[in-house]
């Protein structure tokens, strides 16, 4: 009796996926082996599976671009107390593999992976990584609001959608405008600014401040936090119109 060989990642996924598609495929199949996962091993698997196909050889290479992709991601990582050659599935690789929810959240984290603005690198960060995506996105508004009166130097009594309203007041006729309004814009750019920082605190802080808001999707957490990286180094931006030599 001849043994047939089980391809890990199907060759017709492998043909068509992108990387990351078939990576996750191939972590799924992982998951469910009850051993350390070996690169050696997976691929030598495959080389018999595939060796009716015409393409065998791109797809070992599109395989072991896959598993690599997981490597290179820490969704594997090396198995403590066995050889160089052993893997595991990391944590991250776990929960991605098992919660239905996990490559939404993975997806997210990867958005905020890069550099934030300083008032947002600290708590906003590490509550979202908690996945207090509500507590994150508050504080992500209120890093804004706090920077845009601090800016401007308005009253403390102004707040929310007022205190920008009244920060990036445009320009009109000669009359001076908001602290934080480029006079050198033309009004509509000006009316523009206004509307984005008063509508981005009216939809995304003062929901939070007054009533419980569910924030259950990574993916639009990650971007409300990304909006108010945004809006900070645009308040930077205005802070360097007021202050032109201080070269900050």
């Amino acid at each position: 009796m001849r043994y047939v060989y089980k391809p890990v990642v199907p060759a017709d996924q492998l043909r068509e996926l992108p990387t990351r598609d078939a990576a996750l495929v191939l972590l799924q199949y992982l998951a469910k082996a009850d051993s350390f996962p070996q690169y050696g091993a997976t691929i030598g698997t495959a080389r018999e599976a595939f060796r009716g196909e015409p393409d065998s050889v791109v797809l070992l290479s599109r395989l072991s671009d896959a598993w690599c992709w997981l490597e290179a991601h820490a969704l594997l990582s090396r198995a403590p107390g066995q050889s160089d050659g052993f893997r595991q599935l990391s944590r991250d690789g776990r929960h991605l593999a098992q919660n239905p929810q996990g490559l939404a959240r993975f997806e997210a984290c990867g958005r905020l992976s890069g550099p934030l603005h300083p008032a947002l690198d600290g708590t906003v960060r590490t509550n979202f990584h908690l996945g207090d995506y509500e507590t994150a996105c508050f504080a992500a508004m209120k890093a804004v609001e706090v920077a845009v009166r601090d800016v401007s130097g308005l009253d403390s009594s102004l707040v929310g959608v007022g205190l920008m309203r009244r920060a990036f007041q445009p320009h009109q006729d000669g009359k001076g405008g908001g602290p934080l309004a480029d006079a050198g814009a033309e009004r509509g750019e000006q009316e523009a600014a206004s509307a984005l920082f008063a509508g981005a605190m009216g939809a995304y802080k003062n929901p939070s401040s007054h009533r419980t808001v569910s924030f259950d999707d990574p993916l639009e957490a990650a971007e409300i936090i990304q909006l108010a990286d945004l809006l900070l180094r645009q308040v930077e931006r205005a802070r360097r119109r007021q202050n032109p030599k201080s070269g900050t």
